[in-house]
């Protein structure tokens, strides 16, 4: 007998500490071979970094800000026409852009070579929330490609 899901069985629940299905996701994307306990100790360990240092703001705060400053407003897809391949500047939906946020946000975590993961993770959500950090770099460059290439434009689907 084949065991089959529903959706309530495959949705995304939030997490414990903070009530929040973008922590959940975040957790889910940066968890490694499984192990969802290990993931949810690096982002919380990470957040308390984030305390540390900012003792002003709300951890999740910075955490949510730093997501929305990375979320890209356009990206450039690749359109063949006649032979030749352009690279058409299209807008991003909401979810791609969470997506494409919490991606660029782990790469650049797991290009910091030589420290712990939640100091890396809180430092370049530290740098997210302050506009800077390999994230936005990946976000301004996106952002740059599509406006070089906004003369074609009108190939977009």
């Amino acid at each position: 007998m084949v065991k089959r899901f529903t959706a309530s069985q495959t949705q995304l629940r939030p997490d414990a500490k903070y009530n929040s299905l973008l922590v959940s996701k975040f957790v889910n994307c940066l968890m490694h071979d499984g192990k969802k306990s290990v993931a949810f100790n690096i982002f919380y360990s990470a957040l308390e970094k984030i305390q540390e240092t900012l003792p002003n703001e709300e951890p999740l705060e910075v955490f949510t800000q730093a997501i929305e400053n990375v979320k890209p407003a356009i990206e450039v897809r690749s359109k063949r026409v006649g032979g030749a391949t352009y690279q058409v500047p299209t807008p991003v939906n909401s979810k791609r852009q969470q997506t494409l946020s919490i991606r660029w946000i782990l790469a650049a975590v797991r290009g910091r070579k030589g420290r712990k993961t939640h100091t890396s993770l809180a430092e370049e959500l530290l740098a997210a929330y302050k506009r800077e950090g390999t994230a936005m770099t990946t976000r301004e460059n996106i952002h740059r490609m599509a406006d070089a290439n906004k003369a074609f434009a009108h190939f977009a689907w």
